[in-house]
């Protein structure tokens, strides 16, 4: 079994050097008259973020935050068929002996710092809530975490890292959430490990596909002669402006991530102006400030692997077996979602039947896409109530109730 070693984010100075030397360099766009969001990223977004980034903004200092509040390791992982990978990963124990084993995924255009504002929540020991000890994988490629260099790596190989790192720390059982990207992974964990060793998943992104009357006759009927819901049809709308407005990103990372890879490699502007957009256009409103947004956009212009290497999941899944296959087993351990309104793709609440064995929904009137990082609170409170001593997963996992033994009398 491989050895766990402590990390330290420590992005040597002449990277530094190099970033300040092309952003110096930067040849910025024209621009159309009031044209706002509609073509993209503002100018004078993208010039204030540039002129911070190169001479206000402490990266030595974001640097030191992240090492402070996340308890970071790398660890070598096997990839059947593949090779070895190093991942870079987020584990700290709650102080609760029967903790709940949680592993979080990441997707993109995230990265390992999205469990920063959940983590202290989930750890937090209450007779009133669950406790959990937390693991918050950096995808391979993503972060300070290696990338594969062989083509083919997709689902079913970023679930097996996942799945193994947490064999590696000793959780033969364990739960799963996930967002984004993290929805495929935790549900591929679901179909591949669960049962014996993923014992329930919980999604915010539940991209669920239309009923269909002979797999659930039911409720095909039912949604048939049910009239949706206002959130219901303010979700498929908001579905409707992504798929017109917003999906082109998708089409290029699935079809040609290495051509659009030189870019974000070699422009952190191009990077910023790219990513940028998604946080702000994915989220509801939530108040990004220049810093919190370069420190993200950082994260990926150090990554180890490159920034190009985060985007190649698009072309490996859709080249395999695709984002959402109906004919695919569904998992068959416990499901949990939450809804978010200004999530991507939203649709119809019974839809998320198609997804596996649904036992708690919740739905939200504010939040986007990156859910534990714009609502952290009420993330970690639904994980709280589908676990928790009267939720429907409470237990799932063999002595592991998320609760003190002194407390077990009240249960």
């Amino acid at each position: 079994m491989s050895t766990e070693v402590p990390y330290t984010v420590s992005v040597p100075e002449s990277k530094l050097d190099i970033l300040r030397q092309k952003l110096a360099l930067i040849e910025f766009p024209d621009e159309l008259e009031n044209s706002q969001w509609n073509y993209g990223v503002p100018l004078s977004d993208i010039k204030r973020l540039v002129a911070r980034w190169k001479d206000g903004y402490d990266w030595r200092a974001e640097e030191s935050k992240l090492n402070k509040d996340l308890p970071q390791f790398t660890r070598d992982i096997d990839v059947d068929g593949f090779e070895t990978l190093n991942i870079h990963y987020v584990h700290q124990k709650s102080p609760v002996t029967n903790a709940i084993p949680l592993l979080f995924v990441h997707g993109w255009p995230g990265n390992f710092i999205e469990v920063r504002k959940i983590l202290p929540l989930l750890l937090q020991s209450s007779p009133q809530f669950p406790s959990f000890h937390v693991v918050a994988i950096g995808l391979p490629g993503y972060g300070f975490s290696e990338g594969s260099h062989k083509p083919g790596f997709a689902a079913e190989q970023y679930a097996e890292v996942a799945h193994k790192l947490m064999l590696s720390l000793g959780y033969n059982e364990y739960v799963t959430q996930g967002g984004d990207w993290g929805f495929l992974i935790t549900r591929t964990i679901a179909q591949k490990y669960g049962g014996k060793h993923s014992k329930a998943w919980h999604t915010n992104f539940p991209a669920s596909t239309p009923l269909q009357f002979s797999s659930n006759p039911i409720l095909y009927l039912q949604h048939l002669f049910t009239p949706y819901t206002e959130a219901e049809k303010a979700g498929i709308e908001r579905s409707k402006w992504f798929a017109r407005e917003g999906r082109g990103y998708f089409e290029e990372q699935a079809t040609k991530p290495q051509t659009l890879g030189y870019s974000l490699a070699d422009s952190p502007v191009g990077l910023l102006a790219w990513i940028y957009e998604k946080l702000v256009n994915w989220t509801d409103s939530y108040p990004w400030t220049d810093d919190e947004v370069l420190t993200w956009i950082s994260i990926f212009y150090f990554s180890r692997a490159g920034p190009a290497a985060s985007i190649r999941i698009y072309y490996e899944v859709m080249h395999s077996k695709g984002f959402l296959q109906s004919s695919s087993p569904k998992p068959t351990i416990p499901l949990g979602v939450s809804q978010f309104p200004n999530e991507l793709r939203i649709t119809p609440k019974k839809f998320h039947h198609n997804l596996g064995k649904l036992v708690f929904e919740a739905e939200h009137s504010s939040g986007g896409h990156f859910a534990a990082y714009e609502r952290p609170e009420e993330l970690v409170g639904d994980l709280r109530k589908m676990f928790g001593k009267k939720g429907p997963a409470f237990g799932v996992v063999p002595g592991k109730n998320g609760y003190e033994d002194r407390v077990n009398a009240n249960l």
